[in-house]
């Protein structure tokens, strides 16, 4: 048996030009197709959280519920789904963010969680921050508490640390890539 010394980054597939011109697409199915790199990122996301109290995994659509899944899973938590607009048929708040072009809508239902539940936001992927910034605030208006947000990658050029931990909240991130 061989030992696997590889990073996270090593099962992440670059995609140039994709889905724009001048984009390098950071792929993170290849990561999720081989078990020991989704182990990886799994075991990895969730070890600086291990032994504190974590009510649930919050995971923003849609490779953050495979993510997010998982790693509610090894923590022994519930998993709440940050969906689409229109996806959750019962009673939802709603939080518009900005997207390259235009804006988007995530929804949570409205009894996803206790006020002062302790949250983890679990996502694949932090870029410019919106998409996080729109999930801590739906968790806000539960009147839950954001532990803290991971993601398997960090892009910092486009600066969503800076709004994630504006909004007080960590970022916990298992690799980056330079590049839009």
């Amino acid at each position: 048996m061989t030992l696997d010394h590889r990073a996270v980054a090593d099962y992440i597939r670059t995609i140039p030009d994709f889905p724009h011109e001048g984009i390098l697409f950071r792929d993170v199915t290849t990561l999720f197709a081989d078990p020991r790199g989704l182990r990886l990122a799994v075991d990895q996301l969730l070890a600086p959280f291990a032994g504190q109290t974590i009510d649930a995994v919050a995971g923003l659509e849609a490779r953050g519920f495979i993510l997010g899944g998982a790693v509610a899973h090894q923590l022994g938590t519930g998993f709440v789904p940050l969906r689409k607009k229109g996806k959750l048929p019962g009673a939802t708040y709603e939080q518009d963010y900005a997207l390259e072009y235009g804006t988007a809508t995530l929804e949570v239902h409205r009894d996803a969680l206790e006020p002062g539940a302790r949250v983890l936001i679990v996502d694949d992927l932090l870029a410019t921050g919106g998409t996080a910034k729109a999930g801590i605030e739906l968790m806000d208006r539960l009147g839950a508490e954001v532990v803290a947000c991971a993601f398997v990658v960090e892009l910092p050029e486009l600066g969503g640390r800076g709004v994630v931990e504006g909004m007080g909240h960590s970022v916990h991130a298992l690799c980056a890539f330079d590049g839009a």
